[in-house]
């Protein structure tokens, strides 16, 4: 843990010389977690900064909260194992500790700095990928049990409440849950839950956190056999995402991988479906740490995380998927889920199909 941390400070450090800067404040929830190994700093997980803060000087590394949390960062989070010395100030004072330990310092904080972070944990260290392995296994568990428990009748609402609960109790927080039924599919790309009944057809969408990293994947049901148009744009999403899986390697710019995309949905038939909804991009500490763009120059490493999403109107295919230097690892692969093997090059990628319920 100390070696992972190790590696991640002398980027911070190379990341302060090269913006001029003698100390950086982090109190973004995500670098939180990324800097101390996984560590969560929200009391409200609708915040994006959190109860504490990390301060990097050139003689110390600080952990900046209060009384009320810093009992548990201690107790369960274990920081001070790490190194993290912790200013503590009672919740009723006011206190500018940060102003006291960066007095005549050029300080520099991860809101104003966050483009340039972002590349620093896009890539995930070996650890990193363990733990984020770990985390889709859960999250296809969860999806999975929660999916086969859908039935006709059921709102929304009570949709989204298994597939919470199911993520929950493995230990995996949902930061997204979106749940959609049969017309709600057509008409929204992000459909919040409603308490509208299922009839016939429902898609389950879910982003899970655990140790700060967050992984996404959905799935479909359809009770009774699927009209041949929705058949045809399934099998369209699930060619696209084999493809962009398989375009995914080391060495290749965003930009390429998403020009390839924009020709697969022309060549289906579905020319401008694209443009209704980002494709996905690298995921690590956000669902996606950034979207993947037509002109993006970001270059695949191996050790990066992706969850592509393309979606024709009706459908939609998405899994998290591994970049490891032999290929491609597909993370949320749910066991004796009905697929289709679609072949590139020689290559047989597994793309997952509407669960049909006759």
């Amino acid at each position: 843990m100390r070696d992972e941390l190790k590696i991640k400070l002398n980027k911070i450090k190379a990341l302060l010389t090269a913006h001029s800067l003698d100390a950086l404040l982090v109190q973004k929830v995500d670098n939180f977690a990324w800097l101390t190994n996984g560590a969560a700093s929200y009391v409200n997980t609708a915040d994006s900064i959190g109860a504490a803060s990390l301060l990097i000087t050139p003689t110390g590394r600080y952990l900046i909260t209060n009384n009320i949390e810093a009992t548990r960062l201690r107790a369960e989070e274990k920081l001070e194992d790490l190194g993290w010395e912790f200013v503590i100030s009672d919740w009723y004072q006011s206190k500018d500790e940060i102003a006291r330990l960066t007095s005549g310092l050029r300080l520099g904080n991860d809101t104003d700095l966050s483009g340039a972070l972002t590349p620093l944990r896009v890539t995930l260290l070996p650890e990193e990928q363990n733990r984020f392995q770990g985390l889709s296994k859960l999250c296809a568990q969860a999806m999975d049990a929660a999916i086969r428990q859908v039935k006709p009748g059921m709102s929304e609402f009570e949709i989204a409440a298994l597939l919470g609960g199911e993520t929950q109790r493995r230990g995996v927080q949902p930061v997204v849950n979106l749940i959609a039924t049969d017309q709600r599919i057509y008409d929204f790309r992000h459909p919040l839950p409603t308490s509208k009944k299922l009839a016939k057809y429902a898609m389950l969408v879910l982003c899970g956190r655990q140790y700060g990293l967050v992984c996404s994947i959905t799935r479909l049901i359809h009770f009774g056999p699927m009209p041949e148009e929705l058949k045809r744009k399934a099998l369209g999403v699930a060619e696209i995402d084999a493809a962009m899986i398989s375009s995914t390697r080391p060495g290749r710019t965003l930009g390429q991988i998403f020009s390839l995309t924009q020709a697969k949905y022309a060549e289906l038939g579905f020319e401008n479906e694209w443009q209704r909804h980002h494709q996905g991009g690298p995921a690590a500490y956000l669902p996606r740490e950034f979207v993947a763009s037509p002109e993006d120059d970001f270059v695949v490493e191996v050790g990066q995380v992706y969850a592509w999403n393309p979606s024709i109107t009706g459908s939609k295919s998405e899994d998290t998927i591994l970049v490891g230097a032999d290929g491609y690892v597909i993370l949320t692969e749910i066991p004796g889920w009905p697929v289709i093997e679609i072949e590139i090059e020689g290559e047989i990628i597994p793309r997952p199909v509407t669960l049909e319920i006759n």
